[in-house]
């Protein structure tokens, strides 16, 4: 897979996506590419590169007092909070600072929060950092389980989405469908890549993929 990745760099030229063409299974689609944010989550460098490019969609326009990180996003999301907070941002929690969490999966793979996190999302302003949106499902997911703990989803952030908004609310993005203009998702059963005989190249989720 690595020799077949490419690079695609943000409007500014400080944040590298690396994708490949092909093939791909994901847990709710199957798409035409592979985004790798790989070490666009994991290396601080470029971790804070993506949040500083977001932090610009926010300033002086939205209240944040928790940060809801998806996709192992934790490293960008901790960055944000310090690019927000260096910035003078709004911040309404008791304490004047911004919380960082991550929600947990049940066996019913519903996202839930422990008792000791929920004061932490309980009346407060969210802002909602996910690796990639594309069919919604996941975010849609999210939503609701912030509003059913009395959150107040302020605003949603990703390093690549290919929706513009979703329930009214906005999705900032570092990239979007202008940086991938043939970027294809389908419903599995849909699929015009499987339907033509196309075989999977990998399976892939907020993990990484696995080939086939």
């Amino acid at each position: 897979m690595e020799n077949r990745m490419t690079k695609i760099y943000s409007q500014s030229g400080t944040v590298p996506l690396k994708v490949a063409k092909g093939h791909f299974a994901t847990n709710h689609s199957h798409t035409n590419y592979y985004i790798d944010i790989t070490t666009l989550k994991t290396r601080l460098s470029e971790a804070s590169s993506v949040a500083k490019e977001l932090v610009r969609h926010y300033l002086s326009t939205t209240i944040v007092d928790t940060i809801v990180c998806l996709d192992g996003t934790e490293v960008i999301g901790t960055c944000l909070a310090n690019e927000l907070t260096r910035n003078g941002f709004m911040s309404l929690n008791s304490h004047r600072t911004i919380y960082v969490v991550t929600p947990e999966y049940n066996s019913n793979s519903q996202l839930i929060f422990r008792d000791n996190i929920q004061p932490m999302l309980t009346g407060k302003h969210i802002l909602i950092l996910m690796a990639s949106v594309t069919t919604g499902k996941t975010i849609t997911k999210s939503i609701e389980c912030v509003q059913y703990y009395g959150g107040i989803v302020d605003g949603i952030s990703a390093i690549y989405s290919s929706m513009a908004s979703i329930d009214g609310i906005e999705i900032k993005s570092v990239f979007n469908p202008k940086d991938l203009p043939d970027y294809q998702s389908h419903d599995a059963k849909d699929c015009p890549f499987c339907k033509s005989g196309q075989k999977l190249d990998a399976l892939v989720n907020s993990f990484g993929y696995s080939k086939l």
